[in-house]
């Protein structure tokens, strides 16, 4: 066992885990010793064997962050297009006019997806959940990045379009939907029985307004069936909340909760309008207290929003309410650490209030939070016995500078910059800041191409036939 076990020794801060406290908490001077996938010794004055030592001097052993909500095949090609767009007659999103307009082939799915990977493997990331297409190898090409992952096929009976800019055409398709929740199941069954061993599944019906009733109760009951948890897009968009209520009569959490949808195997991704956000006029429902009870997860991704002048109303309260939060990159980059940053200013802005959202809170939901959504209880911290999934920060990072709380400095300061190694299941991923495990600027290479494509098809795709340029112009003039 000697000659397995590696010991970072001496790291001036590990962010460790108590488990009778229930939280994280520093240690100094501490040493870290992992054999194979697992965390072995977390303490000060390690005497076992080691067949390996790091010097831990001027580092920060972290552990390894959770993000439950991302799109890696579609998201890093709307780079450049959609950081300032969004539909004025549409509550200002961009899910239904350009979104689609701007969409990269299928083709160039593991590019886009590996360029993904690359940044969250550089911002401390190493569980993910993917939410994507199905395709040909999906299993394969997430388990050579070396990552931890949950593979999300999406599946849904509508999609939708816009043909004015103003209102959303439903187009219903129930087969498909029935069809892609199978297609589904298989995928997760095949994940779980990958050689990698770091593979798992959840099933994830789009979006609550792209759904029937039908299609998510039939999720509920394979999910339970097969112990797994299920994902929906919902309370996402002013655009849903008045589909649904129109559809329905109630809001969208009373149409999960009326469905049966709303309970502990559910995580609500983004949760943000209830009835009472500030945006909408609904006092009659009691989404929130509604949601508290129902054991719900939401999955928080506040950059996407933040960009549009959107808000969770807002993260303290829910935490506070005993809702269980998790942390997700909806959006390009997928930096973990960025959301994070994000997530607290974005609280605090929204409540004039600086307590809105602490440190402690937001690291929690990228920590621990996440891995009790993916019902891990061996990730997301550093403990003996653990996953051997943790970031090693440099401190000596001239943006970690002076260092008197650390995680502060790596959050508002230094962000993925001070990220120098990570491993996952005890295997090294990143080192000196560069992914080990994915040819990084091959897959730039044809994500530049893929977006040429995507734009190229861009005007015959949108309702008004209107150029790149005028959907999405340019932050300067062209000479």
């Amino acid at each position: 066992m000697g000659d397995e076990t590696t010991i970072i020794r001496n790291a001036d801060w590990v962010i460790a885990w108590d488990a009778a406290a229930n939280n994280h908490h520093y240690l100094r001077n501490a040493d870290v010793a992992f054999s194979g996938d697992t965390l072995t010794y977390v303490g000060t004055g390690y005497d076992g064997p080691a067949g390996r030592e790091i010097d831990g001097r001027g580092r920060m052993v972290m552990p390894g962050l959770v993000n439950i909500h991302c799109h890696p095949t579609s998201e890093p090609g709307n780079k450049g297009l959609l950081e300032e767009l969004g539909s004025p007659r549409l509550g200002q999103s961009s899910l239904y006019e350009f979104m689609p307009v701007f969409r990269i082939e299928p083709e160039f799915a593991t590019a886009a997806s590996n360029v993904a990977m690359s940044e969250l493997l550089k911002s401390g990331v190493t569980t993910v959940v993917d939410l994507s297409g199905q395709r040909p190898g999906w299993a394969d090409d997430l388990a050579a990045t070396g990552l931890r992952a949950f593979i999300a096929p999406m599946f849904r009976s509508a999609g939708w379009y816009t043909t004015d800019g103003h209102s959303v055409v439903y187009e219903w398709n129930e087969a498909a939907g029935e069809a892609g929740l199978e297609a589904a199941v298989e995928a997760v069954e095949q994940a779980r029985k990958h050689p990698s061993g770091r593979l798992d599944g959840m099933l994830a019906p789009s979006q609550i307004d792209t759904c029937t009733k039908e299609l998510l109760q039939a999720t509920l009951k394979v999910a339970q069936e097969r112990a797994m948890p299920v994902q929906i897009h919902a309370a996402q968009s002013v655009v849903e909340f008045n589909e649904i209520t129109r559809r329905y009569g109630c809001t969208p959490i009373e149409w999960l909760d009326e469905v049966g949808l709303l309970g502990s195997d559910t995580i609500v991704s983004h949760g943000i309008y209830l009835n009472d956000h500030p945006w909408l006029h609904w006092p009659q429902a009691r989404d929130f207290e509604r949601l508290a009870e129902s054991g719900a997860a939401v999955a928080h991704c506040p950059t996407v929003f933040a960009r549009r002048g959107m808000a969770l109303n807002w993260f303290s309260r829910y935490r506070k309410a005993g809702i269980t939060m998790g942390l997700g990159t909806d959006t390009f980059p997928l930096n973990m650490i960025d959301e994070m940053r994000m997530g607290c200013y974005a609280a605090r802005i929204v409540t004039g209030d600086y307590t809105a959202c602490s440190t402690a809170e937001i690291f929690e939901a990228a920590t621990v939070g996440g891995a009790a959504i993916v019902r891990r209880d061996d990730i997301g911290r550093i403990v003996a016995g653990a996953k051997a999934d943790f970031s090693v920060v440099d401190m000596s990072h001239p943006y970690m500078q002076p260092v008197r709380e650390p995680l502060r400095s790596l959050i508002y300061s230094a962000s993925d910059r001070a990220i120098k190694d990570v491993y996952v299941g005890g295997e090294q991923v990143v080192r000196d800041g560069e992914v080990l495990t994915i040819d990084l600027y091959q897959a730039l290479h044809n994500l530049t191409a893929a977006q040429s494509v995507a734009l190229s098809a861009a005007p015959q795709r949108d309702w008004a036939g209107r150029s790149v340029d005028e959907m999405s112009p340019m932050v300067f003039p062209v000479h």
